[in-house]
């Protein structure tokens, strides 16, 4: 098999993280969140509060090898030494799928090890996300709350302590009905805020075809393909920046909605209104964080949709990618949905891959036409 069909198949392998659900519910309390979405929303905890992009790039794939282990409540009992154990045979098998794997095993390892300065922030961050995802939420759960307590006592969160004190001060004060205050709470805002992105659908449906895919687990799954793909980027591409734009790209998501590129009006789905929205979203939204931070991923943002610069042309390119994936590995997907022909792919979608990431298009462009040669019988 050539590099791309094995990257891609890490890839697809990867999108199965979406469908395993964890012990946290999202900050409304409509369902339980999922792992990908988690490792998306640690990855931006740790975009906001100044983690390096090795820290950020362990988080894209801590949760890896849950698609095999599932999730491991710390509230619940476990034969550590057993589900440590699970773990690294799951990681071997999912990085051993990927050309140059060893790299990204190396990561993950680093990560589970905890001991080097990248691994300990990436902790911190993996370790807080939950206690905040509970202590924010409008009407936390009283269960849920208690499991907070105890593990800010007793559990693995007590050395935040000493390692982050003002987060813990923060996450004290709202167990004690007492809100947090100065710039932190406002990075706390913040991230709640992005929370409500696990709650926008898009036309994508994940690759098995089981339901549409959320912008949040959307946007983790572009950041690993940043990741995996960054052999194929050009040489001016910085890959940090790439997975920085990509975590945050569809923020204004959250106000403005998903307006599929295939519907009706295809690739010129975005217009004047729409991008008015988007723009009036990014400014409220990157508005709620410290204004030289807010100015600071406000213009990040602003870069990815200017779609002039390698970084973001590359961006844009995956953007793109990953969705003909989807579709490709779940029978159609949108496709059959919004009756797509291959010209309208090309169009659409193949111009923008191609400009960023020729090689990807050419290899998706032929396992797509299997697809569209198949439903016409021609």
């Amino acid at each position: 098999m050539t590099d791309l069909t094995l990257r891609f198949a890490f890839l697809t392998e990867a999108c199965r993280l979406k469908s395993v659900s964890r012990a946290n519910v999202l900050m409304d309390l409509s369902r339980p969140e999922n792992s990908a979405e988690h490792s998306w929303h640690v990855a931006l905890y740790a975009l906001v509060f100044g983690a390096s992009d090795r820290a950020v790039a362990m988080l894209l794939v801590h949760d890896l090898v849950e698609i095999d282990c599932g999730d491991h409540p710390i509230h619940l009992a476990h034969d550590g030494p057993a589900v440590q154990a699970a773990e690294d045979a799951a990681a071997r098998r999912l990085f051993a799928m990927l050309p140059g794997g060893e790299a990204l095993m190396a990561l993950w390892q680093e990560f589970e090890a905890g001991e080097s300065p990248d691994a300990r922030m990436a902790k911190r961050m993996d370790h807080a996300q939950p206690l905040f995802q509970v202590l924010c939420a409008r009407q936390p759960l009283a269960d849920h709350v208690a499991i907070v307590r105890d593990n800010m006592t007793a559990g693995r969160a007590r050395r935040l302590w000493v390692e982050w004190p003002e987060a813990m001060e923060a996450a004290q004060a709202l167990l004690d009905g007492r809100a947090p205050c100065g710039e932190l709470a406002q990075r706390l805002e913040f991230l709640a805020e992005a929370d409500r992105l696990k709650s926008v659908l898009r036309a994508s449906l994940l690759c098995d075809g089981s339901r549409r895919e959320n912008s949040a687990e959307h946007s983790w799954h572009l950041a690993l393909y940043a990741l995996v793909m960054a052999p194929h980027a050009g040489p001016a591409v910085d890959i940090g920046r790439v997975i920085r734009m990509l975590l945050i790209h569809d923020l204004v998501e959250i106000d403005a909605g998903d307006v599929p590129i295939h519907a009706q009006g295809g690739g010129a789905h975005h217009g004047a209104a729409q991008l008015q929205a988007e723009a009036e979203a990014a400014e409220r939204i990157f508005g709620l964080l410290p204004v030289s931070q807010g100015a600071e991923l406000h213009a990040l943002w602003a870069e990815f949709e200017a779609n002039e610069t390698p970084d973001a042309v590359f961006a844009k390119s995956l953007d793109r990618a990953q969705p003909v994936m989807q579709n490709i590995a779940s029978g159609g997907g949108s496709w059959a949905e919004y009756r797509v022909t291959y010209e309208q792919l090309v169009e659409r979608v193949g111009l923008r891959i191609e400009r960023g990431a020729p090689a990807l298009w050419s290899w998706l462009s032929e396992s797509a036409q299997v697809y569209f040669i198949a439903r016409t019988g021609g």
